[in-house]
């Protein structure tokens, strides 16, 4: 059996995962009564990994239904996530933080992909391309909150 793999899925599973970034992005602005940061941006870690990859992780992924996240571990993993406009494909995402530093090498991220067949999930491979363009998107979204925070 050949897998099917679809260049939609993906950017539709990107858009969404943009788009979540964008909106937390937007909720950060409000409200200028925030505290100032007084703490270097590496000594900002009241968790047990790099408090800005763990929050844009948690920000880029939140158009899918969590698992499991473990802030000590730095573990995030999603439920199986369809988009409305292709049900016949779902993808299982997985992010970990690996450092307390904000380093692009400190974060790892995994999909797994299924696509339905006759009313089965097979695995399907996923585009190389997904992975890294969501790394690149929590990285520069952790780098977005360290600048609004120490800044």
């Amino acid at each position: 059996m050949t897998a099917i793999t679809t260049p939609s899925f993906t950017r539709t599973l990107l858009r969404g995962a943009i788009g979540a970034a964008a909106l937390a992005g937007l909720a950060a602005c409000g409200g200028g009564d925030r505290p100032a940061a007084t703490m270097a941006a590496a000594q900002v870690n009241t968790i047990g990994v790099n408090s800005y990859l763990w929050r844009a992780s948690l920000d880029t992924l939140s158009f899918a239904p969590l698992l499991q996240a473990d802030a000590a571990g730095g573990i995030v993993i999603t439920d199986w996530y369809s988009p409305p406009s292709n049900p016949n494909e779902r993808v299982k995402l997985s992010v970990a933080i690996l450092d307390t530093d904000l380093r692009a090498d400190a974060l790892r991220v995994g999909a797994t992909r299924q696509v339905n067949q006759g009313g089965t999930w097979v695995a399907a491979p996923v585009q190389a391309a997904t992975v890294q363009k969501l790394e690149d998107i929590i990285l520069t979204r952790a780098r977005e909150l360290r600048r609004n925070a120490v800044g």
